[in-house]
């Protein structure tokens, strides 16, 4: 077989598709079928107290701990096999955190209107660029206070009339309806504390990394998007013409950005 009949071929591709805050392996169905349809092996993995774990987001209060269920299945891996990671939204964090642990088990890290912050939320910039700006909104977000009321927040959820305007407006309402019924808090605490300095592993910047902008995106803006590409550039920048949930607005799209940034795989 020759080199580029190989990586056209979908068998040698295992995606490990990552969900954001509040949602779980569930958003992915789509872009599942799609996938597996085309001969491509996927995994779709619940973080911890998202999808069905049983956990309760307001006891995970480290991101080490909300990103156990990835950082465990890199760690069961085949020491010869590599995946393609692909996370959306805060999903981007957890990407991230394994591209410091097991770059040598990643093929590429494909980011779908994620955060892409190289170490996780260090510095003011961080904060700046990855974090949503709701305010045109007005108070769109529930708190929870696991740790008492004079403690910091420990889980967040978008109040159930702002979902579909701030997440799905571009979306069938079947799947804004399903995903408002299935949505769970996410561990706002966790994922406020995501670094990635410490972590030992391969260089961040040896494993190919791809960036898919959502252009109408209300949740993590285009500006924010850009602003975190510039200052981590990845290997390519798709666009997509989508609300932040692409894989219910626009997924036949979606996947064909995603069997693209797959090509230009060299093994």
């Amino acid at each position: 077989m020759n080199p580029e009949t190989e990586v056209a071929n979908p068998h040698h591709h295992h995606l490990v598709l990552i969900h954001g805050v509040g949602h779980g392996a569930w958003c992915w169905y789509k872009i599942r079928c799609l996938l597996e349809a085309a001969g491509y092996k996927v995994t779709c993995i619940d973080l911890k107290g998202a999808g069905i774990d049983q956990s309760d987001p307001n006891t995970v209060l480290t991101f080490e701990d909300y990103n156990t269920p990835l950082i465990h299945f890199l760690s069961s891996l085949p020491q010869n096999e590599k995946v393609i990671l692909v996370g959306h939204s805060a999903g981007g964090l957890s990407l991230t955190d394994a591209i410091h642990r097991f770059g040598n088990k990643i093929n590429m890290a494909i980011y779908v209107a994620a955060n892409m912050l190289k170490h996780g939320f260090s510095t003011d910039q961080d904060i700046k660029d990855g974090e949503p700006d709701l305010s045109a909104f007005g108070n769109v977000n529930e708190f929870t206070f696991g740790l008492g009321p004079d403690q910091p927040p420990t889980s967040i959820i978008i109040k159930e009339n702002f979902r579909h305007q701030i997440m799905y407006h571009m979306s069938p309402v079947q799947d804004s309806s399903l995903a408002s019924m299935l949505l769970r808090p996410g561990p706002v605490m966790a994922l406020q504390g995501a670094r990635f300095e410490g972590n030992i592993g391969d260089d961040a910047d040896c494993v190919p990394r791809v960036y898919i902008k959502t252009m109408n995106d209300r949740l993590l803006k285009p500006e924010k998007q850009d602003a975190m590409i510039k200052r981590w550039r990845p290997s390519q920048v798709f666009v997509l013409e989508s609300d932040h949930s692409p894989f219910f607005s626009t997924p036949s799209l979606l996947f064909d950005l995603l069997v693209k940034a797959l090509a230009s795989i060299k093994y």
